[in-house]
């Protein structure tokens, strides 16, 4: 007889822990349960959006792993070359200077920061090969140079 009060007791217990788990105000153990379920479900559908976001958070990172700013200008010189990137980039300098010597564009000024951004201002010709190049290809070249950096990094 007293086990059977004491599992009456441990069930009651129970009962009114998972009522106050799931803020339901039903009194009969039936509803307690019903309202527990609704809860959980509630609960996997909360968990299914979040790792829909993840996912999509993940998907929109990969594919613009990096959002940089690029501009190419044409100056008397030859070229005002000017990217930006949020975050700082090592080796990304590497990587644009050998895009620059893969165009023939000699640098005549720079400016760059690393710190907490990378910041790139470049002054450069194209003399030394006599073509003349786009400003849109140099462009290209430096976005392509930057991708190809943030695919490596990845890797790394």
């Amino acid at each position: 007889m007293v086990s059977r009060e004491h599992k009456r007791a441990a069930l009651h217990e129970k009962l009114q822990l998972l009522r106050s788990i799931t803020n339901s105000h039903a009194q009969s153990k039936t509803s307690i349960i019903v309202d527990a379920s609704k809860y959980i479900e509630e609960l996997q559908h909360k968990v299914e959006r979040l790792n829909q976001d993840i996912a999509s958070a993940q998907n929109s990172s990969h594919q613009n792993p990096l959002p940089a700013q690029v501009t190419v200008e044409t100056v008397e010189k030859g070229f005002q070359v000017n990217v930006f990137l949020e975050k700082s980039c090592p080796g990304l300098l590497v990587s644009i200077l050998e895009a620059f010597e893969e165009l023939g564009l000699n640098v005549l000024e720079a400016r760059v920061s690393c710190d907490d951004t990378f910041q790139l201002e470049a002054v450069g010709d194209n003399e030394a090969n006599g073509e003349n190049i786009d400003a849109q290809v140099v462009k290209e070249a430096v976005s392509q140079a930057i991708k190809n950096w943030s695919g490596s990094s990845e890797q790394d």
